[in-house]
């Protein structure tokens, strides 16, 4: 939980994060800005979380990419100015990230994650992964629980997308809005009106690690009764992280013919190995996940960036725990795995 006793705003601050302090009070604000907040992969989705993180008024964001700057990433990454192409991701993204909030203390790590200590991902208050394999982001999930820090990780492949999130042991106020029933003066024996009240109470959720949410026991009745929904977008995540895991990489839009075959068959693979039924995750998902297409980076990056607010400023629900964007239905939810 992210202390904010000996926050003050500044009267710059104050005026600059004016409508937010409206929104969603000055507690909450301060929260904000003695949040430290590590971002992992300068992708298109990595610099869209970037962007939203930024303007929040956090007090900081570490930047940690240690892959350079292609040209294939200028179609979504809008933090890396095209001459850049050749450096890493990171540090082309730090002039214009900066320039988005200066009272932001924005660094960056350009070594690999693998080669960081575990000592460098607590010193976060949380953290936003992207781009890693499955072994990665559970390494990192299980150093940030250990800690008590919050984990957030997430990707998008094409106009596909998803976000996780491992809150821990997480506390939260909502203000819920009640009519009660008033009186039009003290000798009325009826009540004759309504009055709206907004009152503030007090949550908590528990999370589970992502190694959970990924390894959930499809043979319970309460899962195999989702099926019934028909929404395979989960299935669609496990089959492209295990593609990044076993090749390496994402499927390349210059190899797509070999690598929709590719995918094609890790479906069969898994809708065999859960007992899915056949043809419930259909061909289009899976031949439309080339590249990052930037509005489907703008959708996951906002979800992001708003779970982001939402745990560190203590403020509202956060989702609990997965987020996914289908794109052959153009929708948007949440739903809970691992428990």
């Amino acid at each position: 939980m992210v202390e904010n006793n000996e926050i003050e705003l500044s009267e710059a601050e104050a005026e600059q994060y004016d409508r937010q302090i409206r929104l969603w009070g000055l507690d909450s604000q301060k929260r904000l800005r003695a949040s430290k907040v590590l971002i992992i992969g300068l992708s298109g989705l990595g610099a869209e979380t970037a962007k939203n993180i930024i303007l929040s008024g956090v007090k900081s964001v570490c930047l940690q990419d240690n892959e350079v700057l292609k040209e294939i990433d200028l179609y979504s990454q809008f933090l890396a100015p095209p001459d850049k192409i050749g450096e890493n991701r990171a540090e082309a993204s730090l002039v214009r990230a900066k320039a988005l909030n200066p009272m932001v203390d924005i660094t960056t790590e350009t070594k690999a994650v693998d080669s960081l200590p575990d000592s460098f991902f607590t010193t976060f208050d949380i953290v936003c992964a992207t781009g890693l394999k499955q072994e990665q982001l559970e390494r990192i999930n299980n150093i940030c629980r250990d800690k008590n820090k919050k984990f957030l990780c997430g990707d998008v492949w094409g106009m596909f997308g998803y976000m996780f999130a491992d809150l821990v042991d997480h506390q939260y106020s909502e203000e819920i809005v009640q009519h009660r029933a008033v009186k039009r003066g003290p000798d009325d024996t009826e009540k004759s009106g309504a009055a709206t009240v907004s009152i503030t109470v007090k949550r908590r959720a528990i999370y589970v690690p992502l190694q959970n949410a990924l390894s959930a026991d499809w043979s319970k009745p309460e899962l195999r009764s989702r099926l019934r929904r028909g929404d395979p977008s989960y299935f669609v995540m496990k089959i492209l992280l295990r593609f990044r895991d076993e090749y390496n990489r994402n499927p390349d839009p210059a190899k797509r013919k070999a690598d929709t075959e590719i995918l094609l068959r890790m479906r069969d693979e898994l809708v065999k190995e859960l007992s899915l039924p056949v043809g419930f995750i259909s061909d289009a998902l899976l031949t439309d996940v080339f590249g990052i297409v930037s509005g489907a980076a703008a959708v996951v990056g906002g979800v992001i960036g708003q779970e982001v607010v939402k745990a560190m400023s203590q403020r509202e629900p956060p989702h609990n725990n997965m987020f996914f964007f289908n794109p052959v239905k153009c929708v948007g939810f949440v739903e809970l795995y691992g428990q």
